[in-house]
């Protein structure tokens, strides 16, 4: 790119992707409505060489859409945090909006992210989680109230519509480039929970993370159990090795589910001597899930969807097991060497 381009680029969005032919035309066209003048922004999107229709998609929409510049550049690593780092380095503009494959920006998206970094709000700026089911069915309905509930993720901010402040994370994030390259990007180390991590710098080095309730994305849940399953587990999973480097980052939300999971081994261990705690053990468990049934049931009532008694809990219960598993083993294992992390989000 020449100096004259790149003097005219003002925001960079970056992209890491994988896989994602069924999202990212949705994207892309999301990116193209904004409000933000297009002769402002470029759209760099790291691929970790997709073997799906990806950049097939990528293609068919630079050709109808011409007045957008969009780059693509190859991620070989096929991991998250090395692909934003790949497209930070290929990014001309002052700023850089980092985004997800399978999300969606509201139309001010960029626009308001801009408008707040100038402002000097905050080092990293970020806004809302509308999550929505990524198929139409009841199982990913289900997926997605649960993903969106306070009893399924506690009090994240981004996920509950809060008010705007001062949080410890934000989803994807805004920055300065500057200040991004100065504060060394993300942990290529680190293959999940890269943005906490990266929060966590900003923060120890006195920076501010804000979130803004007027910013406003679509993000698409699992749309199965079995990919909700996987997706908490690793999330689980690499909180844990976070937490070996920074243990007093852990929230309450984040520690109820290992706690739990524990407390259950702990009384299952303990009944097979004693059976007398056998009935303490189906006692909790009967209350939790009674609990989430209730819950399950207004929501239902609410939307006029029944499914959601059974969907909700389910996804719930899944979320909170495999989350409080992954974090407990992930405290007594380590990362494999080489290992690869591909970009499932």
């Amino acid at each position: 790119m020449n100096n004259t381009i790149a003097n005219i680029i003002k925001v960079s969005i970056i992209i890491p992707c994988y896989n994602e032919e069924k999202t990212i035309t949705k994207l892309l066209t999301g990116l193209y409505g904004q409000t933000y003048p297009h002769h402002l922004t470029e759209i760099i999107i790291a691929d970790g060489l997709s073997s799906d229709g990806t950049r097939e998609n990528i293609s068919e929409f630079c050709n109808g859409h011409p007045d957008i510049k969009v780059i693509v550049i190859d991620n070989p690593q096929k991991t998250i945090p090395s692909g934003l780092n790949l497209a930070i380095q290929a990014a001309n503009g002052e700023f850089v909006v980092r985004l997800d494959a399978h999300s969606i920006p509201a139309s001010d998206y960029i626009e308001k992210c801009i408008s707040d970094l100038e402002n000097n709000l905050g080092d990293n700026v970020g806004g809302i989680w509308n999550i929505q089911p990524s198929i139409n069915s009841w199982i990913g309905e289900s997926i997605a109230k649960a993903a969106s509930s306070s009893i399924g993720v506690g009090n994240a901010n981004y996920r509950l519509n809060s008010r705007s402040g001062e949080v410890d994370t934000v989803p994807f994030g805004s920055f300065r480039k500057s200040y991004l390259v100065d504060i060394g990007g993300f942990d290529e180390n680190l293959l999940t929970n890269e943005d906490y991590e990266l929060n966590t710098r900003i923060r120890k080095n006195g920076g501010k993370i804000w979130i803004d309730n007027s910013i406003k994305s679509t993000y698409f849940a699992r749309p199965t159990y079995k990919k909700l399953a996987s997706q908490y587990w690793r999330y689980g999973w690499w909180k844990a090795q976070m937490l070996k480097r920074y243990p007093n980052t852990i929230k309450w939300r984040q520690a109820l589910p290992p706690l739990f999971v524990l407390a259950l081994g702990i009384i299952l261990v303990i009944s097979i001597v004693q059976p007398i705690y056998l009935s303490l053990l189906l006692a909790i468990i009967f209350s939790y899930i009674l609990i989430l049934v209730i819950y399950s049931w207004i929501i239902g009532l609410k939307n006029r969807k029944p499914a959601f008694i059974i969907g909700i809990p389910c996804a719930i219960i899944t979320m909170h097991i495999c989350w409080g598993s992954g974090l407990l083993v992930g405290l007594f294992t380590n990362p494999p060497k080489n290992s690869i992390n591909k970009l499932v989000g």
